[in-house]
């Protein structure tokens, strides 16, 4: 079939038909699932040691510690924020935060250190033939931090500045997810302050810092995990820095420790706030009033995680403004009853929060705020209608977007860090993105019927910020979640 064509002088030989002269090509092939499963191997003295196999020439590597700001009830809130910010400065070893920096260059390197409510994360992606060096650091990092005066200093300086910027920042989120932890888990693991609280900054120094630490950084509460690189390797690495490493607090008890449960209270935090000036230039935004109403939902640990998962997906929402386009979510239920009907809405956002032993399903919303009532009531209606039946399109649409996103965050290496850590911090193993996906796809309308009713039977928790002279109380807002169809109980004023 050698036709020449006009332009060229190439065949026109069909895609398919091997060309001749040319060897036969040899493909990449998968050999099964054994390369891409999670290993996992304890060592003596309790620390576990996880990693995952993906072919490229740099790794992900880090230690995770069950410890945040839950673990603070018997100290001052703000500990792990501190030590959030005081991360990779100078230790044992290393005399600067630069020198850390410096050595991770060699190798193509970064760090870098997160806190969340229970567990903090102390991370360096560089080359894998650097392994050796990265693990040497991190367990330097972690156990052997010098803490001098002038870093605790320098860390007092930028914890300030980030309490400032948090009430200034035109978009209050983070602000509002603060609030509606302290209202649903008043004074309680995770409804303690996350940010450490301006009365605090000055409480804290070295002698605190090593009472926590000889408490919550012990082996037996941590995970070496890595990506990118053989389990072998990482397991021989932990042994030679992790399993004898001396802390400079001294051995830890773990007799100290917080084990209390997260206790649910529900409730209301309000914060009257000017916010007629939070963002003025060419473009200001119109002033608005926040609100955010949220339910216990369930921990990550339980079954009912998925289905919650789902119906947070299929609540979705998001700006009022948006450069729409599939798979934005412009069809989930906030955009297509929320914000598509009332235009005067400015935001209405699901997020689901999940922790060890409780979780929190909310809605935020934000408008004008002469119509705070209004928009207090369209949430409340929405949160009666997840009992309901939900459609078939719907429900598939949104497992289908749970799915995909999953897929698509767990193509990036530290994502996949972040999770292989994590599970097996609290769990022991490491539920596949493929197991996930079946449990996803075998969510039904029933399954989020139920978890719906379930979550509606606790006690609303409410965040408000703004101008609150037009938000409905506490009670009025419990017995709209209590009612059939959400509405708000009808106020007859004599004077309007």
């Amino acid at each position: 079939r050698a036709v020449y064509s006009s332009g060229g002088g190439y065949p026109n030989i069909s895609l398919s038909t091997p060309l001749p002269g040319i060897p036969k090509p040899v493909f990449a092939s998968v050999d099964g699932q054994e390369k891409y499963e999670t290993k996992i191997t304890t060592l003596e003295n309790g620390l576990k040691v996880a990693s995952q196999n993906k072919f490229g020439q740099f790794c992900t590597v880090g230690i995770l510690v069950n410890s945040g700001s839950r673990h603070e009830a018997k100290y001052p809130s703000g500990i792990a924020h501190f030590l959030e910010k005081l991360a990779f400065s100078s230790t044992a070893q290393y005399g600067s935060k630069d020198e850390i920096l410096l050595t991770l260059e060699k190798h193509g390197g970064i760090c870098d250190c997160q806190t969340s409510r229970d567990t903090t994360m102390y991370a360096v992606s560089a080359e894998v033939k650097g392994l050796d060096t990265v693990v040497s650091l991190l367990s330097d990092a972690v156990l052997q931090p010098r803490l001098l005066d002038d870093e605790i200093e320098m860390t007092k300086m930028a914890v300030r500045f980030e309490l400032e910027d948090l009430n200034m920042r035109p978009d209050p989120e983070p602000l509002l997810t603060e609030m509606i932890h302290a209202a649903a888990y008043r004074g309680n693991t995770v409804g303690l302050p996350r940010f450490c609280p301006v009365d605090n900054v000055d409480k804290i120094d070295k002698t605190m810092l090593h009472s926590y630490l000889r408490s919550y950084y012990c082996p037996e509460r941590m995970v070496l995990a890595g990506v990118g690189i053989e389990h072998e390797q990482l397991v021989e690495c932990a042994r030679k820095y992790l399993l004898d490493a001396k802390p400079v607090w001294g051995t830890s008890t773990a007799a100290n420790v917080d084990l209390s449960v997260a206790q649910y209270t529900g409730g209301i935090i309000k914060m009257e706030k000017d916010m007629s000036d939070v963002s003025l230039g060419p473009t200001p935004i119109p002033e608005l009033t926040h609100i955010m109403i949220g339910l216990e939902s369930c921990s990550f640990l339980e079954d009912d995680f998925i289905p919650f998962a789902v119906l947070n997906m299929m609540m979705g929402g998001g700006g009022s403004f948006s450069a729409g386009g599939p798979g934005k979510g412009m069809f989930t239920r906030l955009y297509l009853n929320v914000l598509n009907r009332h235009h005067w809405m400015y935001n209405a956002t699901s997020y689901h929060h999940s922790y060890e032993d409780s979780g929190l399903l909310c809605i935020h919303a934000s408008a004008d705020p002469r119509q705070v009532r209004e928009m207090v009531e369209i949430i409340t209606r929405e949160f009666i209608q997840m009992a309901g039946n939900a459609g078939e399109m719907e429900l598939e649409r949104a497992k289908t977007q749970l799915k995909s996103m999953l897929m698509m965050n767990l193509e990036s290496r530290p994502v996949i860090f972040e999770d292989v850590g994590r599970q097996v911090l609290s769990t022991g193993k490491r539920k596949l993105p493929h197991e996930l996906c079946h449990l996803i796809s075998n969510v039904t309308a029933g399954d989020i019927k139920r978890v719906a009713t379930k979550m509606l039977r606790s006690k609303p928790a409410v965040a408000a910020l703004g101008d609150l002279t037009e938000l409905p109380s506490y009670e009025h807002i419990q017995a709209a979640l209590s009612s059939k169809d959400g509405r708000l109980p009808r106020m007859y004023r004599l004077f309007r």
